[in-house]
């Protein structure tokens, strides 16, 4: 018995002086260095994104009901969508209205002047309404990418209304819209649209038993796309002008959706800070302006031309949803919704009714520090609206970069004591070398994979189906970042550390802060606003931080995850909502930004931007799975997928006729011209055929396919080039057709109606001096038809053109073919006015240039727009050539070549 109990004695104190005399912490044998997650939960991850996406989705293009006739009882003083919606069937049912057409001057302005009138006749007995019907002329230089030319209007009209206000001394808030469309497209949206938000507003207002405190202008012009020439005759010469002191500028570049207030200013923060006391449905972002006024974006607006001639402070906003319509035939009544209407015209209405009753109107011009300032605004998900100034932003943007790398460092080290500083400074390091490897590694990925989709021909596979766009670029764009972050860990993963799994993912989770923390300084430094867009990412990580820290969450991994990843749900709704709005915007616009550049390079590169912006903080716990391979296996199945639908399949054929219901067509502009060369000698040469501009990468293959069996020639390849100035193209859009390829097809000659065409007649010459000559010409136009003129004014060696009526000042010349000249587009609106008599003043060396030399060669161009019933049939025949698909904007011109 003895013997055996010493036995077990011994037995039980062997084991005790084997084990550790302290037991192991808690938190080491639930987090230990152990992959806590099982494969699946990295799906999970994916189907977050994805349900933050389509939420962010539905948000954006969420439009209220609208309200009708029968809403007018209980609504009285609401915007009206139904109203609005019956006059823009009538604008809508004119059809296309270029200026100078008879659908424009006539039909668009009468019924204009018409609706105002019943206006007038309904108005409150309170209320005093004006109205005035300027014919303006007038010319201005101006500068369209980076091409000057001298812009010359004739007889444009705008219609022009004053709703007088309590206090009418002189200020005035003015709404702006433009009732011209461009040649082959009804314009409901742009800008019908907006003309009849401001027409219900006219309505609405000018029923009120009281007047607002400030007067407001209703401008409704006639000749933006010609371009913006009609609101340069409003703010240069019409008397009203002189009292606005603020405008709305209404616009669109799509058909449908929220109407986004892009532009603001420029400075003056009280209009920013106005619009976030009045708009219950905010949608704006200092990231669209910044975008917009980086020629990002090939268009302009009128808010350019108050701004720059008018000095005026304003907001700018757009539609920018559906933008495959703007400018087709598309672009009418059927493909708007009365919505769209109703949203624009419950915001629009309440800002007028803030800035026509505010103080800061009335003290614009004598207040100097009303206009000092820019703003920083954006809303979040349409429900909230921030604005503060960028001075403010700066300081905000600089201390989230701070408190973001401090905060979760300090609360890290708190656990760990000094013995973990450096592991966690180690592994924010690995954080961030793989986020910046990963971002790196995907800018490249997705700029390879657009090279070889372009190769193969097959890009721009995405521009009827956006949703192929997450497969093609989306996935590996995750895939490369999963990769990055598993190779950094591989590579410098430390088998002895202090930390255990939970605090390296999280000190992990600090490199990604840094990350945006010195992209953040870096922005802010150079003075870009949208700086704040990741000012807001880093927000959430940092709250994410505290409320670990103040929950006491820092030892339970399952909690700390569950709130790391709720605010990482607001972090990726926010950054969706931004791949939404970029990608709806500009995956439309590459089907008009000519094929001079891969259009898969620019949508790559935003979505390798927008991933990383969507993702940052999930790719660090790829450290959590057990195995990340089946993640990785799922998102390359999905590329795959995607490949296959782009390359084999007719999902990846870009375009779209209207059998969808949802039509999103190739662009093609095909001009019947007929240039003319006179010679010294009175002879003439005349040469005929149709030029056609290639608008998108695909654009080429349909244009030779349409031209067979006949070949089509580079622009400037053809003949002409070596005989006329300029390649005797006819010009009207010259930042357009310098910009993108053109080509020829010989053709026969188009048929004009002589006595239609504007004409350019030498009158006389003068010798001024020695060395200086004065020309003086005529130019006619006596007929209500939409047409075009251009001059292209070459002066010789040795010779300039130092003055001339056409303004006060000579622009520069633009330079085509090794050519320079000057150029002026002339817009003609109403007809039957009296002749225009130009003079022209050229200095030249006496050296080089003889008494009867000819000093300039000109260019007389005349482009007929809308001339469907004057069509060759072998125009005709060529247009119906063009697939069901495209939209085909025909035009005529004769282009006149002549020495002088």
């Amino acid at each position: 018995m003895a013997g055996g109990d010493e036995t077990q004695s011994k037995a039980k104190v062997k084991p005790v002086e084997t084990f550790p005399t302290v037991p192991p912490a808690k938190d080491a044998t639930v987090d230990g260095n152990l992959h806590q997650l099982e494969a699946q939960h990295g799906i999970l991850g994916i189907v977050l994104l994805l349900f933050c996406g389509t939420v962010s989705s539905y948000l954006c293009t969420y439009l209220p009901d609208a309200l009708t006739v029968a809403d007018l009882a209980s609504h009285p003083t609401a915007f009206i969508a139904e109203r609005a919606w019956d006059n823009l069937q009538v604008l809508n049912d004119f059809g296309p209205k270029p200026t100078g057409s008879r659908a424009n001057e006539l039909d668009a302005a009468d019924f204009l002047r018409r609706e105002i009138e019943k206006v007038k006749a309904t108005k409150h007995a309170a209320q005093r309404v004006e109205t005035e019907h300027q014919i303006v002329s007038g010319a201005y230089p101006i500068v369209f990418m980076g091409n000057p030319l001298t812009s010359v209007y004739r007889n444009a009209q705008n219609i022009v209304v004053k709703l007088a206000g309590s206090d009418d001394v002189g200020n005035a808030l003015m709404l702006n819209c433009h009732y011209d469309t461009v040649a082959s497209s009804p314009g409901a949206s742009d800008d019908g649209g907006s003309c009849v938000v401001m027409l219900e507003i006219l309505r609405v207002l000018s029923r009120a038993p009281e007047r607002t405190k400030h007067s407001i202008v209703f401008l409704f012009n006639g000749a933006e796309e010609t371009p913006l020439q009609a609101a340069h005759g409003f703010v240069s010469q019409h008397r009203w002008a002189k009292e606005v002191r603020a405008f709305l500028n209404l616009e669109s570049a799509g058909s449908g959706g929220k109407e986004q207030l892009f532009q603001s200013g420029p400075q003056h923060p009280w209009l920013v800070a106005a619009y976030g006391r009045a708009v219950r449905h905010p949608a704006a972002q200092t990231a669209s302006e910044e975008i917009f006024q980086s020629g990002l974006i090939p268009s302009d607006t009128d808010f350019r031309i108050f701004r720059d001639f008018g000095h005026v402070p304003g907001m700018d906003f757009a539609h920018t949803i559906n933008g495959y319509r703007y400018h087709t035939r598309y672009d009418n009544i059927d493909y708007l919704t009365l919505p769209v209407l109703q949203r624009t015209g419950d915001n629009i209405l309440a800002l007028t009714r803030e800035l026509a009753n505010s103080e800061e109107l009335a003290r614009v011009g004598v207040d100097p520090t009303l206009s000092q300032g820019y703003s920083v605004y954006f809303d979040f998900l349409g429900f909230f609206f921030f604005h503060y100034s960028a001075a403010t932003g700066k300081a905000l943007n600089l201390a989230v970069a701070i408190l973001s790398l401090v905060v979760p460092f300090v609360e890290l080290r708190s656990t760990v004591k000094r013995i973990g500083e450096r592991s966690i400074v180690r592994e924010t390091l690995v954080g961030l070398l793989g986020t910046a490897c990963g971002t790196v590694g995907s800018l490249g990925t997705v700029l390879l994979i657009a090279n070889r989709l372009d190769a193969s021909g097959r890009a721009m596979s995405w521009f009827s189906t956006p949703y192929l766009i997450l497969g093609l670029y989306g996935c590996p764009v995750l895939l490369v970042h999963c990769f990055s972050h598993r190779l950094c860990n591989h590579l410098l993963e430390v088998k002895k550390t202090p930390l255990n799994l939970t605090q390296t993912i999280r000190s992990r989770l600090i490199g990604v802060n840094l990350f945006w923390a010195l992209l953040i300084v870096a922005l802010t430094l150079t003075n870009i606003r949208s700086a704040y867009i990741f000012t807001v990412i880093l927000l959430f990580s940092l709250l994410s931080t505290i409320l670990t820290s103040v929950l006491g969450y820092q030892r339970k991994m399952l909690r700390w995850l569950a709130v790391h990843l709720a605010f990482q749900v607001l972090a990726m709704l926010w950054a969706t909502k931004f791949y939404h709005l970029l990608l709806k915007l500009f995956v439309p616009i590459t089907g008009r930004m000519g094929a001079g550049t891969n259009p898969d390079y620019l949508i790559g590169l935003l979505v390798a931007c927008l991933g990383i912006l969507c993702t940052s903080y999930l790719f660090p716990l790829v450290g959590l799975l057990k195995q990340a391979s089946e993640l990785t296996a799922r998102l390359i199945v999905f590329a795959l997928i995607a490949f296959l639908l782009a390359c084999c399949t007719q999902v990846g054929f870009p375009y779209r006729d209207e059998s969808n219901g949802d039509p999103s067509v190739q662009r093609h502009y095909v001009t019947h011209t007929l240039q003319v060369a006179h010679g010294g000698t009175g002879n003439q040469v005349e040469k005929s055929g149709f030029l056609l501009r290639e608008m998108d990468r695909n654009a080429l293959r349909v244009i030779r396919g349409v031209a067979k069996p006949e070949e089509v020639t580079p622009m400037r390849q053809m003949d002409t080039c070596r005989t006329m100035l300029f390649c005797g193209v006819p010009f009207y859009s010259i930042w357009h057709q310098i910009r993108f390829n053109n080509y020829w097809l010989d053709g026969p000659p188009p048929a004009l109606e002589k006595s239609s065409l504007p004409t350019f007649e030498l009158q006389r010459v003068t010798q001024l001096t020695s060395s200086s000559r004065q020309y003086t010409f005529s130019i006619r136009h006596r007929h209500q038809i939409s047409v075009q003129s251009a001059l292209i004014i070459a002066p010789k060696a040795g010779v300039r053109l130092i003055k001339w009526s056409v303004m006060a000042t000579v622009p520069d010349m633009v330079e085509f073919n090794g050519q320079r000249a000057h150029f002026v587009l002339i817009t003609y609106g109403l007809a039957n006015q009296p002749d225009w008599e130009v003079t022209l003043d050229f200095g030249y060396d006496l050296d080089n240039v003889q008494e009867a030399d000819n000093l300039f060669d000109v260019n007389w161009i005349n482009t007929y727009w809308e001339y469907k019933d004057h069509h060759t049939e072998q125009f005709d025949e060529l247009i119906e050539k063009f697939p069901e698909w495209a939209h085909v904007i025909p035009s005529v011109a004769v282009v006149n070549m002549t020495s002088y």
